[in-house]
């Protein structure tokens, strides 16, 4: 049998979160770690959503790491190939790309509680590591629905987050389901060249502009020459993503200008009365994610465009069945229907100290962590963009880099005591839970909508419920006392192959 490939730190993933890890730990001098990346390159989120028209909803100059600033952004909002390009060139320049071993799938991640290390199990073999890093995001897993009869459809049928480029979409019918962040964004890119788009909506979402414009040339030599400008802009585009929070988690008022440019806008680009009525939102501006687009409402007053609003019934091989029998052809299927947040199938592969997995405990207990990083039974785990980490208004990096400030300080912490492991204390994470459930239940995401923010009892546990500036006020330092704790030595006393195992 071989030996695992023994490492003191792994990290799953090579996204914004997995990346950010490397690149921190490394610096800090903590150097004996691996990534493991089931894909062919980095970028995660930004590597497999390449659909037509993919961007970010969060200003360019906000969405990235604070460490590696980049000024040449060429528009407010940058689109997917920048985005991807910018995660890949960092890996370059910080060196941890020799970290990275890509094509590995992580199949099970078991803790082993006679020695304190984890045993993880991949398409390349096993490791042995005393500290896992779950850096696989929110985005990583498609969600796509339980429709009757969509194994049968005889034409293409893919997921936003799988584009399948090689799938001709000139002068064909193409159906898409859902009306979310994505949908927004493949739709008028997409309604122009096709010979018929139906798009499917369950529920209306709130639009508002997108202030988006190209950076002209001056604009960014100024960023490369003064010092602090691009600083400065970051700061003041997080300022203004900051305010929303009174409204979303606080004072249902302070939404009011929202809600009224949202209605503006629709009022200003959609004049036809019937499709005004199925576009206009009939839930509280926020509970859903708010979203960006200036193409959104004209693309949807296409000649060749309809937009569906009875429920799905079922799918032929050659079309969508709706509720009221009638029967839409199609060509191609594009699936933009989210993510598996809240029950990321990835979840079911990590094993704690009872033998119970992640989504099994959470399945039981509800999605919950400590300072969304640290589980009760997962000792020496950390999960990145856990619960209570979502963001539904700014950037997730500031919310990564908060996270990453408590790793990096708690292996400092248990480097500096000589500890094998830490494990949160059960009664800490409840109360801390339990203050952070009685926040969210005054927000605007349990107001009555269905989304990704929430679970299948209503609950809330995806998103932050507060300023992320608090956030990163909990996790500035490592608190050792909220945590049980064992000793190198003592678990080497306590296991007859103690020291062999440390080694």
């Amino acid at each position: 049998m071989d030996q695992p490939n023994v490492v003191d730190v792994l990290v799953v993933g090579a996204g914004f979160s997995g990346l950010g890890t490397a690149i921190r730990l490394t610096q800090e001098g903590f150097d004996d770690l691996v990534v493991l990346e089931r894909g062919h390159d980095v970028g995660g989120t930004w590597r497999d959503n390449s659909y037509p028209g993919a961007a970010c909803d969060v200003p360019s100059h906000l969405y990235s790491y604070s460490f590696a600033l980049n000024p040449d952004w060429s528009r407010a909002f940058s689109p997917q190939g920048e985005i991807y390009d910018y995660i890949r060139r960092v890996t370059a320049e910080t060196g941890v790309r020799e970290k990275i071993r890509f094509g590995v799938d992580v199949t099970s991640v078991e803790y082993d509680a006679d020695r304190g290390r984890w045993s993880v199990s991949t398409s390349a073999g096993e490791y042995d590591a005393r500290v896992v890093v779950l850096g696989v995001g929110a985005l990583c897993e498609p969600r796509r629905p339980e429709i009757d009869g969509i194994e049968d459809f005889a034409g293409d049928v893919f997921h936003t987050a799988r584009w399948d480029h090689s799938v001709p979409l000139a002068d064909r019918r193409v159906a898409v389901i859902g009306t979310g962040a994505s949908a927004i964004q493949v739709v008028p890119s997409i309604a122009p060249t096709v010979g018929h788009l139906d798009v499917y909506q369950r529920t209306a979402p709130w639009v508002l502009p997108r202030m988006d414009r190209p950076y002209p040339r001056l604009e960014r030599s100024l960023y490369r020459r003064v010092p602090g400008l691009q600083k400065a802009v970051r700061a003041l585009q997080y300022a203004s993503r900051e305010f929303q929070v009174v409204g979303l988690t606080r004072t249902r008022a302070a939404l009011a200008p929202i809600k009224a440019l949202g209605r503006a806008h629709l009022a200003m680009q959609v004049r036809d009365r019937a499709l005004r009525e199925k576009v206009t939102p009939n839930f509280e501006i926020g509970c859903k994610r708010i979203l960006l687009s200036n193409t959104w409402y004209p693309a949807l007053g296409r000649d060749n465009v309809d937009l569906v609003t009875e429920p799905i019934a079922r799918v032929t091989g050659s079309g969508i069945v709706t509720a009221d029998g009638v029967e839409h052809p199609a060509d191609v299927l594009v699936v933009a229907t989210g993510f598996h947040v809240t029950d990321s199938p990835f979840f079911e592969r990590v094993r704690g100290t009872d033998g119970r997995t992640l989504a099994q405990k959470w399945r039981s207990e509800g999605m919950q962590a400590y300072k969304g990083t640290t589980v009760a039974g997962y000792p020496n785990l950390f999960v990145l963009v856990g619960p209570a980490t979502g963001l539904g208004h700014s950037s997730m990096i500031y919310m990564i880099e908060s996270q990453l400030n408590y790793l990096v300080d708690a292996l400092r912490t248990m480097r500096e005591h000589d500890l094998q492991t830490v494990e949160v204390r059960e009664a800490v994470q409840e109360a801390y839970n339990r203050e952070l459930r009685e926040h969210t239940g005054e927000t605007v995401w349990v107001t009555g909508c269905r989304s990704w923010y929430l679970d299948d009892k209503g609950n809330a546990p995806a998103v932050w419920p507060d300023f992320t500036l608090a956030f990163r006020r909990q996790t500035r330092e490592f608190d050792l006392s909220a945590y049980r704790r064992q000793s190198t030595a003592r678990l080497a006393a306590a296991t007859p192959t103690g020291q062999e195992a440390l080694r």
